[in-house]
């Protein structure tokens, strides 16, 4: 069965065609540096030419509200015109868990709320396309912890809201989006989100001490996630989500290694 990974070059992309392909799918990679541009149409009919599944895990090019909802507006109307023309049986998106509550928890043009806003909207036009469909909705990735700290950072302080946090491993968002893309369309949201479940700031605290990085870590009841009010259990999967199997302790030794391994 051939799978179109578009966003098929990036952190979570690269992971998901060689899944996809090690699970014996014939993944192939499509992004703009392929020849491949959701936004202009460029080569959409081509690499979509008889796939059964087409799942989308490229990204904004910013969180600027009105470039984000550009870049998921147009890439989708795109994409989904495309896939009925190919008739392609699937659609998977990579959104984010929190989405529904983040984009109404903040001024759009002046905070991160307005990308959630755009990512709603981008899987509103799939959810009405009439394309059967699954909305992945993931929690943060390890990856990106590090520039979370480096965004809640005031003077060499991280402050972070008192809430919960279940970030997980890219490797396994891939997996998990693998899955998803291998079984029959959901026609609603799937969730998936890391192993362990810890207070915002523990998370903060474990990558930067793995890091040497000597800023504090504390709680602090005004701040945001990216600027926007957050509730306890805005960033964590619902019950019944599916959970990776990297823990954080070990994605960060792994990663250690292969630093030093590359160095």
């Amino acid at each position: 069965m051939k799978i179109v990974v578009i966003g098929g070059t990036g952190l979570v992309g690269t992971k998901l065609v060689a899944r996809l392909n090690a699970q014996g799918f014939d993944a192939i990679p499509a992004s703009p540096r392929l020849g491949v541009n959701a936004i202009t149409g460029e080569g959409l009919a081509a690499a979509l030419g008889g796939a059964s599944v087409v799942v989308d895990v490229s990204n904004s090019p910013n969180f600027e509200y009105l470039t984000a909802l550009e870049y998921f507006e147009r890439s989708t109307h795109n994409l989904l015109a495309a896939e009925r023309v190919a008739r392609v049986q699937h659609h998977v998106t990579l959104s984010v868990v929190g989405t529904g509550e983040l984009w109404h928890s903040g001024d759009p043009t002046t905070t991160t709320a307005g990308y959630f806003r755009a990512k709603q909207t981008a899987e509103d036009i799939v959810a009405a396309s009439g394309v059967p469909y699954s909305v992945v909705h993931a929690t943060q990735f390890f990856e990106f912890i590090k520039s979370i700290a480096d965004e809640q950072t005031v003077g060499e302080t991280v402050r972070v809201p008192p809430v919960a946090f279940q970030p997980m491993a890219a490797a396994d968002v891939a997996s998990g989006v693998a899955s998803v893309a291998g079984a029959e369309p959901a026609n609603g949201v799937v969730e998936i989100g890391g192993p362990e479940v810890f207070r915002f700031e523990e998370a903060i605290r474990r990558v930067l001490t793995a890091a040497s990085d000597p800023r504090k870590v504390l709680t602090d009841a005004a701040a945001g996630y990216y600027g926007i009010p957050v509730s306890e259990r805005a960033l964590v999967p619902k019950e019944g989500a599916r959970l990776g199997e990297t823990r954080l302790d070990d994605w960060l030794l792994a990663t250690a290694s292969a630093s030093v391994g590359a160095g």
